[in-house]
Parts: C-alpha cells; structure tokens; sequence
C-alpha cells in the first residue's frame, strides 16, 4: 500500500511538473498563458499527461489543483512553502481601499502624472489635506502604529496593502514625512513627553512634517553638514542653510539635523531636532523642479531658536538617530507601485495603437521590453515584500532598504525610458497637448524620474551601503 500510495504522490507531482517550457512573452504580457515554467520530465513520466485530463479542463486550473497537492506533499513530508497571497481577509481590505479611492480619488479628475515626488497628480493642496483627512478618519494614515499612539496595531502588511492601493491610484498616502518616517523614529528614541505631544496630530493629519537634511555642501556626504546648533539655556540656537527640503512651504514641523560639537569626529558631532516652522528667524525660498512643480524649497535659519526639550535622542549621537529615519525613509512598496499603473496603460497603448495592419505590440522589440519591465516589476515588488517582513519582525532594515530602493528607483527610470521609446515622437508631448498619448503621463514621469535616484540617498550610495553592510566589504 505505500508503494501504491508513493506512486499516486509521484504521479500528482509529476502532473503539475509536466515538460513545459520557459513562460513565453505573451504569457507575461498577460495573454492566454501558454507554458509553466518547470524543466521536461523524462519520457517515461509523460503518461502523466493523460491524468491530467482528468484532474483539470484547462492548463490554469490545473496549475492551482496541482499547487494544492504540492502544498499538500510537502505538508506529509514535514516541509514548508512560501505563501505570497495575502489573507481574505486582507484581500478585503484591499477591496474597501480601492472603493474608497474610487468613490474619493477618481482617476477621471486627474491631469497630469503620478511624478514620483509630486503629490496629488495635480490635484490642489486642499484637496489633498482633506483626503489625507478622511484617511486618518478611517484609520488607515498610521493603520501599523501601536493604538496607545493613535494606530490600529495593524499589521505591517495591511500598511503595505494600503500603499500598494495608494500608489496604483495615484493618491498621495501620506502628505510629508509624518507618518512614514517622524513617527517611527519618536517611537524608538523620543521621550514619553515627545511621543505625547507629536504622534497623535500626526495620526489625525493636523500636521504637515518635513525633513531638514541635505545642505548645499552635504548631500550624499551628510555628515559634512555645517548648520548649528548652540545651547543657550533651555533653547539652541540655530543658524544655517537647508536645500531641497520638499514641502517645507507648507510644512508645520521640520525633523533637524545640525552641528553641535564642531570639534568631534563628523559623525559625532550632530543632534537631531524637532523644529517649529513658525518659529522667527526661518526663511523659505521656493526651488522648482524640471517639471515646473514646486515641491523643494531652500530653507535659512537666522538665530532661530528651538527648546532644548525638542532635541531627539541623546546630545551629539543624532547621526544614529538619521540613520533609523533614512532606513524607514527608503522602505516601502510605493516605488514600485508608482509605475506600475502607467506600465499598465502602456501595455494597452501598445494593444490598440496599430503600425500599418499590425498592433504595436506585435514588434519583436515593444514586446521584449514589457515582458522584461514585467519581470522587473514582479522583481521590486518582491524585494519590498523583504523589507516588510523584517519590519514585521520588529526590525529597523538596513541594507535590504537600500537594495529595494536602488531597485525601485532606477526601475522607475527604465519605465520612463521605455515609456518614451514606446511612444515614439509623441511621448516628448506634455499634459495640456490634445496630441499627447495617455495624457503627457509619460513625459511628466520622464522628468521627474530623474530626481528618483538622487533623493532618499543616490544610487551611488545605496551601492555603497549595500557593499559595506551587506557584503562587508571595506570602505572604499
């Protein structure tokens, strides 16, 4: 009876491995799947062929038959698999984001792109302050959050599912770097006072946070920064220069990083602060994007003076503090998802747009490129689901943030460059042209994509950081 019972295990798995080749480009440009991705089985297997007429009509149902059996085997033999679908419950979820955007952030009422630092797709500030509203409303801004701070105690994967869903629509989730990157870190190293006072306006969306870091002369070296900060009684004293602070025109709170011992090493030297935009002696002068959008800013502190009660973490140890806010900073899944959608609409621009008798996406080299871009997304996508999974563990990412970020950046701009190839002279077209192909989508999301591998820490430094501690190797 084993034997038998062997035969009949074997028999089941061999029907779900059959000789297929390797998927094909219509197969991941989603037509009629055509192969599953296994190696042939000898001659001898290939009667397994005729079971399998039996157990399932059509190759896609017999996959997920045969899937369940193999989950199965491997459940008798002690083994385990990785399960990428997400819970029903959790696909509901899914399900009421997407209603809720459809019903509040129709797509028909957007012009523009869904540049990768803008915000709103051209929708006003207003109405992105009264979406961001209803979101804290619902819960869903800071849904991750422990409840004492104004969260849900969700889970991290229902904040990923919210992003994924955000992203696609084009919405912005979230409006600064409140709820991503400040509360997260006050959570780790504020005082009881700071979490008191700044976390619950971030999770009702009654404040606007940004980010207070690059200098002209301190970018990718951000340890070179030069603006300080001197204690003079219970204040400190600030004075210096900040540049490409996005949203700092309509920010309330900035999270900053200055000097306060000039003669430690560099990286010891730096404090990290909460600073009141209202506070007198800070100047905002506005810095405009090859897109012509405002969204970065130069930002000037003359004297400006901040309570020492709003100093993060211990004196001169605020490098470390940057570091948790740069590694929260560089997760997340909404690289990815921010192009998948114009992936999408290219996919179907090269469906219906025909060259002579023939559909666009019939050329060998259109359809190469969408079924390699294909591949890559599924790839980013991945490699952010890493970057969940050790923050569902409790974890700070490090290198895996990098990685995920170098990915998800420079895939952004191979879907731009794609995009624009795709759409031939038409592409270089704007919103606003009544010639534009998707609406000039792709030619805002070819400008702003240059920016992508620049902020959040260049390509060149996530190469570094992965080198150094990813692969431990030494500095260069």
């Amino acid at each position: 009876m084993r034997w038998l019972e062997g035969v009949g295990e074997w028999a089941l798995l061999s029907v779900w491995m059959q000789g297929y080749e390797q998927p094909s480009a219509n197969a991941l440009l989603g037509d009629p799947p055509l192969c599953r991705p296994w190696p042939p089985l000898p001659r001898s297997r290939r009667v397994t062929r005729v079971v399998s007429a039996f157990v399932a009509p059509s190759l896609d149902q017999l996959y997920t038959t045969a899937e369940l059996w193999w989950r199965w085997y491997l459940s008798r033999r002690g083994g385990k698999v990785m399960d990428f679908r997400f819970s029903p419950e959790d696909e509901a979820f899914r399900q009421e984001v997407r209603e809720f955007l459809q019903r509040e952030w129709p797509q028909d009422e957007i012009g523009g792109a869904e540049s990768p630092l803008g915000y709103g797709g051209g929708r006003g500030l207003e109405d992105i302050k009264a979406l961001q509203k209803k979101l804290a409303q619902k819960g869903w801004l800071t849904m991750a959050w422990p409840k004492e701070y104004g969260g849900q105690g969700a889970s991290i994967w229902r904040q990923v599912i919210y992003n994924e869903e955000m992203a696609y629509h084009r919405a912005p989730q979230q409006l600064g770097v409140g709820p991503d990157r400040v509360g997260p870190t006050i959570m780790i190293y504020g005082t009881e006072d700071q979490k008191a006072q700044f976390l619950p306006p971030i999770a009702k969306a009654e404040v606007i946070w940004c980010q207070g870091f690059s200098e002209p002369g301190a970018g990718s070296d951000l340890a070179s920064l030069q603006t300080t900060a001197v204690l003079e009684g219970d204040y400190f004293v600030i004075n210096g220069q900040k540049i490409w602070t996005s949203l700092a025109h309509v920010a309330d709170w900035m999270i900053l990083l200055a000097r306060t011992d000039p003669d430690a090493p560099k990286h010891k030297g730096i404090s990290y602060f909460l600073v009141d935009m209202k506070t007198t002696g800070i100047t905002v002068r506005p810095l405009y994007d090859i897109t012509g959008r405002h969204a970065f800013n130069q930002v000037f502190f003359d004297n400006v003076r901040v309570p020492k009660s709003h100093l993060v973490g211990e004196l001169n140890r605020g490098w470390y503090v940057a570091a948790a806010t740069l590694d929260f900073e560089r997760s997340g899944i909404n690289r990815v998802m921010a192009g998948i959608r114009s992936y999408e609409e290219l996919v179907e621009y090269s469906k219906e747009t025909r060259v002579g008798s023939r559909p666009l996406i019939s050329l060998p080299n259109v359809r190469h490129k969408l079924a390699e871009l294909k591949i890559e997304f599924e790839v980013g996508r991945m490699l952010a689901y890493r970057v969940a999974s050790i923050q569902a563990a409790g974890r700070i990412p490090n290198q895996e943030a990098s990685v995920s970020k170098l990915f998800g950046s420079e895939l952004q701009q191979r879907l731009a460059a794609a995009g624009i190839s795709i759409l031939g002279l038409g592409g270089a077209l704007r919103p606003g042209s009544k010639w534009a192909p998707l609406a000039g989508r792709i030619a805002d999301y070819y400008l702003a994509a240059v920016a992508t591998t620049i902020a959040a820490g260049t390509s060149e430094i996530m190469r570094n950081i992965i080198a150094i501690r990813g692969l431990g190797l030494p500095r260069g």
